[in-house]
């Protein structure tokens, strides 16, 4: 996880937290320059994100905007996130004291191995604040361990009906008529 215009940019890391410390307020980034941030989040395994969980600052350190890239390895600098169509583009809550849930599109995030977050324009047009980054989705892998072992789908497997196809392939070139 890495963050570009961030007074300290080891603070996008701190954000991403479990979800038993997201209301812990010790841990934030802040803007250093101006009020756009952008944090980019890679994850180890094919993800599927079903809504993104926010708390931002209060008063004039809230965003009001912000735009969802998915699959973009990086993105170099605030004038390629501007000229480059996002997957999401959502207007934030303001005033929101709490963890806010914004669901996503399904089918936009269904395939992701990385996230982009583009938080702009704050209410005060200072700097910004941000004090937890969330992901609601599942794991998309789905590989097979080696030593699992193959799954027979009857509830009994004395009960499930065998197939003969050579027989059956026998039995429909015979003619009724002997």
């Amino acid at each position: 996880v890495h963050g570009l215009n961030l007074t300290i940019p080891e603070d996008a890391q701190a954000i991403i937290k479990p979800w038993d410390e997201r209301n812990d307020t010790t841990a934030s980034a802040e803007s250093g320059v101006d009020d756009q941030v952008i944090i980019h989040v890679p994850f180890t395994h094919n993800v599927r994100v079903r809504s993104v969980l926010l708390k931002l600052g209060r008063g004039e350190l809230t965003p009001r905007h912000l735009r969802i890239y998915a699959n973009h390895s990086t993105i170099v600098d605030f004038a390629e996130a501007e000229d480059i169509t996002p997957q999401l583009n959502i207007s934030l809550l303001e005033g929101e004291v709490g963890v806010t849930e914004y669901p996503l599109r399904a089918a936009a995030f269904a395939n992701i191995h990385s996230l982009t977050l583009f938080f702009r324009d704050s209410v005060g047009g200072e700097s910004l604040r941000i004090y937890y980054i969330g992901f609601r989705g599942d794991n998309r892998s789905q590989r097979r361990e080696g030593n699992q072992k193959l799954e027979i789908p009857a509830a009994n497997a004395p009960d499930a009906k065998v197939l003969d196809r050579l027989s059956e392939r026998a039995g429909a070139q015979q003619t009724t008529a002997r």
